[in-house]
Order: C-alpha cells, then structure tokens, then sequence
C-alpha cells in the first residue's frame, strides 16, 4: 500500500537542505545593501524585511545600508524641486540636502526598521552621523577634465564601526541611512548608498557586500547584449570599470573597494527577484555578478566547503569558525 507524501514533506527537504549553508554562514558579518525597485514594491519592501530578520535568525549578523531615490525624486517634484545627476551622484544643493536627510531617515529608514521589527525587535535605525559612524569631506569629481560642483555629496574619509558592532554583539540588526556628518563644516553630507555599504563592509571585515539594484548584474557587453557577467576578479573589473554606465559605475567602485579591502565577495543581485538574498546565501544557484579578490587558491577553497558540510561543535562564547563565501 501506498501513501502520498505529507504536505510538509517538501517545506521539511528544504530546510535539510540549507543546513550545509546555514552551518556556513554562522556568526558571518553580511552587509546588504538596498537600493531600485525592491524599496517603492511593497510586496519586495515586505519579503526583504522578513528575510533580513530570517538570516538573523538564521545566526547571521546583518546590516543594512539603505538608499531612498524613488522617494527622494517624488518629494522633489512634489516641492517644485529639479533632479539632477553628474558623473552618477546626485547634485544635492543645500536645500535638497534637507530633504534627502528627512527622507533617508525620517521615511525610508523608519518604514523599514518597521517591517523588519513585525518579526521581532530586531532592528535599529542610524544614520552614518549618529556617532560619527560615517565621516566625509567635500567630493569634487571631474568630467572631461573638469572640476563638477554636485554640492553637498561627501567622500568618506573615516568609518567608526563601534555603534554598529555594538548593536550586532547584543544581537540587533542596524539599518543605516546613507548621510555622514561633515569634517568640514559640521553639517552633514549625502553619501552615495552603493559606496556607503562598500566603506562599512570593508570597516567591519564582513564576508560579504550584497548590492540590491533593479538590473540582473553587469552586462557583459551592453547595450548590445544583455548576457550577465556571473563573476569576475578585481583586477578584471578594475579594467572595466572606465566603460562602465553612470548608474553601475558607483556599485561596482564599490564592490572593487570592498574585495580590494578584504571583504571575501562582493555581489551584484537583481532585488526584483523575490527573496534574492536567501537564494543568494542558501543555494548553489547563485546569480548576478560576484567580484572576487585576485587570488583565490581552489584547494583552500575546497577544503572549507568540505568543513562546512560537518559543523564543528563551539564552545561557549567562542566565536564560530569563518568559511569563505563564494
């Protein structure tokens, strides 16, 4: 006699499934980075807050580094404000930089630390000034060999990760909007979100920078092709890059930096994709595109996927043995 499988019998495989990469990815530092259509689809908005608390849960430590200019653009328009981008930033005049401060954090980033926090109090909503955590001066980029003025954009100069390493050892999840305070002036500047994540991940010495944004990845050859590149050296991206569209341009700087500071991979991945981080972290079927630093010995590698598959017992309050994340 037969009978047919029970109806969590396909929920029970997949969590058997994800033990060898849950037993990866313990006590691993992920800085994520969320930008494009996934932060104005409410549904997107909503899957990605529940899978953020899941890697927590999952014995994760995230962070969160937010972008917000789908509704930086509407509150300018609503205001009789003009857009504008050079050289891929965003011009933010002194009055813009107003708004792009009230948005980041008085609307985007409480929205989220709220859907986060309806899986539990988790989340913790900061800027990069609260604590200096992010320091900047002035950015002047240069196009066609001239200095741009793009107003109130800053460069990092310094990143203090102790609020947030703070907030990760009692088990929270910092959510971080992309504004540093000024070493300048003691105002504040706008930080683009892409290298915001970068510079913190660096700081942190995560495994991972995951960059949300509403493409699949890099296009090996676009606007001819819209073949993704799945992965790519830093010094085979360092090539690129002069070639690269203002829209990409800043994400993968970021992503260089990052690897190029000791980050183990940096991931561009398509945040259109529902539950794209889980797929991401817990499967083989990884998309996007992943920077890798230059050297990446295959034996090492080989051994440290073979040690993930056998958890190694921990003893209290040591810290959990770091595999590399590929």
């Amino acid at each position: 006699m037969t009978t047919s499988p029970h109806p969590a019998l396909a929920k029970a495989r997949s969590v058997s499934e994800a033990l060898p990469w849950l037993a990866r990815h313990q006590g691993r530092t992920v800085v994520i980075k969320l930008g494009g259509h996934a932060m104005v689809d409410p549904e997107l908005t909503a899957g990605f807050a529940a899978d953020i608390a899941f890697l927590r849960y999952a014995g994760l430590r995230p962070v969160v580094v937010h972008g917000g200019g789908p509704q930086i653009d509407r509150e300018l328009e609503r205001l009789g404000l003009e857009r504008e981008f050079r050289a891929g930033l965003r011009v933010t005049p002194p009055v813009a930089m107003d708004i792009v401060r009230m948005v980041l954090a008085g609307q985007v980033q409480r929205e989220l630390v709220g859907l986060i926090n309806g899986h539990g109090p988790l989340a913790v909503g900061m800027t990069g000034e609260d604590a200096d955590t992010l320091v900047a001066t002035r950015l002047v980029p240069w196009i066609d060999g001239e200095p741009v003025d793009v107003g109130r954009v800053g460069r990092i100069t310094r990143v203090d990760t102790s609020t947030i390493e703070t907030l990760l050892d009692a088990g929270r999840i910092p959510v971080l909007s992309s504004v540093a305070r000024s070493a300048e002036d003691g105002d504040v500047y706008n930080i683009n979100a892409d290298t915001a994540a970068a510079a913190l991940a660096t700081a942190l010495g995560a495994e991972a920078l995951i960059i949300l944004t509403d493409v699949r990845g890099l296009y090996a050859r676009w606007p001819h092709s819209d073949e993704v590149i799945s992965r790519l050296t830093a010094t085979e991206l360092e090539l690129l890059l002069p070639s690269l569209s203002d829209g990409m341009a800043p994400k993968m700087a970021g992503c260089l930096d990052a690897v190029r500071g000791g980050v183990r991979a940096a991931r561009v991945i398509d945040g259109r994709v529902p539950h794209s981080i889980l797929l991401e972290m817990f499967t083989d079927e990884g998309f996007g595109t992943v920077i890798v630093p230059d050297q990446e010995p295959k034996q090492a590698r080989e051994r440290e996927r073979a040690a993930a598959l056998v958890p190694t017992p921990v003893a209290a309050g040591a810290t959990p043995q770091m595999m590399s994340w590929s």
